[in-house]
């Protein structure tokens, strides 16, 4: 019986060409039937096969083996090969278990890596393109009084450029966060620069509003995306004794790109003529040549991007180990050399990589038209973003994701909401002084007197003027109410909040001036002419209250100074949701004291102090932001909840700019309770700084 048996086996296992065929385990999984026998199953302890390296002999006779040790050695090769039949949750269970192992196994791998040149040159690549995105908030908001000369805008077109950068910044983050986890940290914040520098340059050249407005929104999205995918890149590179006050030293650039723009438009817009013009229709004026220079940081952090490697993390978490490898190796000798021991060795052999369960689709070149093909990639994308975007609700994240929601939104209506509204309420203040000091003057009669210079701030009622000349002159905030004007000759004048009302004008001549019909209100024209009106605007008036908004803000910038030192010393000693908590109270604090800001000094200095106190909330956010979700999901979260966050700046812009001259009350109760809120809401949050970056 035994040697029927033995024979049985023989004629199953015939060998032809090589391999053996015939033998179809009855193990449940099912297998084509011209799969090639696996050598390795057909070997016997009687008779060796192999060489030194363990190596089969081709040919060699192996022997028959035995067939329980073959059904034995399929059963245990059978996961692995039939992965597409087991349940996703028994697969997503499996990746989990092998992230948390290369979770702890990278963090090893960092910390024997070392910190030194290649974190700090990061750093500074990293901060260029956070500056530029400190750059770009307050781009708009100081060359609007200088935009308005040159495109004649309404407060209406005002209050739109202001707000599209936010919208642009809301959509990039979103969008180009999402992206970041499936297509790699380099890679999209490299699409996000380029995209920020070539609008941001373009916007300076254009002429026409609705282009601008076009090319600014365009600029904000590229910028927009690069804030989550920067910390997200850079926390990768950290360990965990050193990611709180780094990320925290990081966040300074923004800072810095606030008083570079202040600087920036502090020395370049007061020079009006700066530029050039062709002809009559393009000008190239001195608020545009600010526009370019505030694109360098983001142009310079583009280059130097370029020599910079992928996150090793990322590499792994798609299955790219032997590139994530090489980085780290990169690292770990780069630190080393730095540190005078170029002889210390790259232990790690072997990472651990997570099992790869999303499906990748692979379209031939032959298949379909380039348009079907790039449709498929990307309606594969979105599913995989989408995707990632529906994980950070589900029930592992969800409450995380809407506490910090919450606190990301009130964070922004506050914050965004009062440095508009500071600026602002230091305008209405210096307005109201201004029209303190009008000069009214009262049945006046001029005759045969010609007028060559500025009238400012005057209002002139019941006046008489006959066979006056007005030449080469400039009206700024001048009313004529009720008054004659006979016989008089206007040439090449410029206006600026000038009005006439119930005016009667006779036989009188307006010749290459910008005093347009809407300037006359229930005026009487009779046998006046106007030739060669002036087109577009052509003021150009040094505001004194500019010079005061650039310094309003680079004081604000950099009074940020101190609370950014202080977050970065204590944010891994105190943790991230005592700061966030911390700073928000005190913050909310500081905005009752707004109640005592009569004067345009006392203003700046509340300003200052809300902003030096409010810094450390946002840097202990962006950190646990970071920190909250796994490498896969990092920079989708981080854009949602940034997103929000400029959602929220437009709400707060909205909101309380509509409040200035009215009251104070709303807006500093609307911000000091969002404050207290969200501060209370984050001390539930869980604390991260002792856990590894999932």
């Amino acid at each position: 019986q035994g040697g029927r048996e033995a024979n049985q086996v023989s004629d199953d296992y015939r060998y032809q060409d090589g391999n053996y065929e015939g033998y179809a385990p009855n193990d449940g999984y099912y297998r084509g039937g011209d799969e090639p026998a696996h050598e390795e199953d057909a070997q016997s302890d009687v008779t060796e096969g192999h060489d030194e390296d363990d190596e089969v002999y081709e040919g060699e006779y192996q022997g028959i083996p035995h067939p329980d040790d073959i059904k034995e050695k399929q059963k245990k090769r059978a996961p692995a090969m039939a992965d597409e039949y087991r349940d996703r949750a028994d697969l997503m269970a499996e990746r989990m278990e092998d992230e948390e192992q290369l979770a702890h196994q990278y963090e090893n791998i960092i910390e024997e890596c070392g910190h030194g040149r290649f974190q700090w040159t990061l750093f500074f690549v990293l901060g260029l393109a956070l500056m530029a995105d400190g750059v770009e908030v307050f781009v708009v908001g100081f060359v609007l009084p200088s935009a308005e000369k040159d495109m004649c805008l309404s407060s209406s077109n005002k209050g739109m450029l202001g707000l599209i950068v936010y919208l642009g910044m809301m959509v990039g983050a979103v969008m180009l966060g999402g992206l970041a986890d499936k297509l790699g940290r380099k890679k999209c914040l490299i699409i996000s620069l380029a995209i920020n520098a070539a609008f941001a340059f373009l916007s300076s050249f254009v002429q026409g509003y609705g282009f601008f407005v076009f090319c600014r929104l365009i600029s904000g999205l590229g910028i927009g995306g690069s804030l989550p995918i920067v910390f997200a890149y850079f926390s990768e590179f950290l360990s965990r004794e050193k990611r709180g006050e780094h990320l925290s030293w990081l966040c300074m650039f923004w800072m810095i790109g606030g008083i570079f723009a202040s600087a920036m438009a502090w020395s370049i817009i007061p020079h009006y003529g700066w530029g050039f013009s062709m002809g009559t229709k393009y000008h190239f004026h001195s608020w545009r040549v600010f526009v370019l220079v505030c694109s360098l940081p983001c142009i310079a952090s583009l280059v130097a991007l370029k020599f910079m490697p992928e996150s090793p993390r990322f590499l792994l978490e798609i299955g790219k180990h032997d590139e994530a490898w090489m980085i780290l190796k990169q690292v770990h000798d780069t630190n080393m050399r730095a540190k005078g021991e170029p002889e210390r060795v790259f232990t790690v052999s072997y990472i651990k990589t997570p099992k790869q369960v999303d499906e990748f689709i692979e379209i031939q070149s032959s298949t379909g038209t380039w348009y079907q093909r790039w449709m498929v990639r990307i309606m594969t994308i979105f599913k995989q973003v989408w995707d990632n975007v529906l994980y950070c609700l589900t029930a592992q994240y969800r409450m995380n994701t809407l506490m910090l929601a919450v606190v990301w939104f009130t964070m922004a209506l506050s914050y965004y909401g009062l440095i508009v509204w500071f600026p602002d309420m230091i305008r209405y203040l210096q307005e109201e002084a201004y029209e303190s000091r009008v000069k009214i003057f009262d049945e006046e009669e001029v005759s045969h007197f010609t007028f060559n210079f500025t009238l400012e701030n005057q209002i002139h009622r019941n006046g008489e003027y006959r066979n006056d000349k007005f030449i080469g002159m400039k009206f700024k905030e001048v009313r004529f109410e009720d008054s004659l004007f006979e016989e008089c000759y206007f040439e090449d004048v410029t206006s600026s909040e000038t009005f006439f009302e119930n005016c009667t004008i006779i036989s009188t001549v307006f010749y290459n001036t910008d005093l347009y019909e809407h300037k006359f209100i229930n005026c009487r024209l009779i046998n006046s002419t106007f030739l060669k009106e002036k087109e577009g605007c052509h003021l150009d008036f040094e505001e004194d209250n500019d010079f005061l908004i650039y310094l309003v803000s680079f004081l604000g910038s950099l009074s940020v100074l101190p609370g950014n030192i202080i977050s970065a010393l204590l944010m891994d000693k105190i943790g991230r949701i005592k700061m966030i908590g911390g700073s928000m109270l005190i913050s909310a604090v500081c905005c009752f004291f707004l109640f005592f800001g009569n004067s345009e000094s006392a203003m700046i200095g509340w300003q200052c102090l809300f902003c030096g106190a409010s810094i450390a909330a946002w840097n202990a956010l962006d950190v646990i932001t970071v920190e909250l979700y796994p490498t896969d999901k990092r920079a989708t979260a981080f854009g949602i909840l940034n997103g929000l966050c400029k959602f929220g700046a437009i709400l707060g812009n909205s909101i309380f700019a509509s409040f200035v001259g009215i009251t104070k009350v709303v807006p500093i109760l609307l911000a000091s309770s969002a404050l207290v809120g969200g501060g209370l809401l984050a001390l539930r949050l869980p604390e991260t700084r002792e856990q590894v970056l999932m």
